[in-house]
């Protein structure tokens, strides 16, 4: 009786551990619906540091300024250095000291990747919902602040792509094969 039991039990844990497996591995679980091209091409919207992918749009910092006040300020501080959350501005010189602040006038390395951030994840709560222009204005500002544009400086696809940040020397390419063709710097 202890035996058929135990080889009832073994049988059914490997009939449980099959199942499971096939069905893990089946690519549906009986939830969720496939994603539109809409919905997609909504998140499929990476933007490198050529800026080829950058959408039409402008703005000034001083065009700006109502978009992070409103926006930004409250996370980062209104003059960016304040924070409580990540501080972007200031911090130039910093890197190779024994306390480097790294803000975006001094760690970030491409412009145009800064635009592509905003665009994607700010704000916190609502990423995606700020438009271009708002996102150019958000980018000019804070590039601003930096002391990397002037107030009256318009930033666009062209002017963004152009843009020497202080630490984009910085980094190095990743040299693996896997990854793809190197950006030109």
């Amino acid at each position: 009786m202890e035996t058929s039991r135990r080889l009832a039990a073994a049988l059914l844990a490997a009939w449980i551990a099959t199942t499971a497996a096939a069905f893990a591995q089946s690519g549906r679980y009986g939830i969720g619906r496939t994603p539109t091209a809409d919905e997609i091409a909504a998140i499929d919207s990476a933007i490198g540091p050529s800026g080829a992918e950058l959408p039409a749009g402008s703005a000034t910092a001083a065009q700006g300024k109502a978009v992070y006040t409103a926006r930004c300020a409250g996370c980062h501080g209104a003059t960016g250095k304040e924070g409580p959350n990540d501080v972007l501005a200031g911090g130039q010189g910093t890197l190779k000291s024994e306390r480097p602040v790294r803000t975006v006038g001094s760690y970030w390395p491409y412009a145009t990747t800064l635009f592509d951030y905003i665009r994607r994840a700010m704000p916190y709560a609502t990423p995606g919902a700020l438009t271009n222009e708002e996102v150019y204005g958000a980018t000019a500002y804070i590039l601003f602040l930096n002391g990397l544009i002037g107030e009256q400086d318009a930033i666009d696809a062209k002017t963004l792509a152009v843009l020497r940040m202080p630490n984009r020397e910085g980094f190095v390419a990743d040299p693996r094969p896997d990854v793809g063709s190197k950006q030109k710097r």
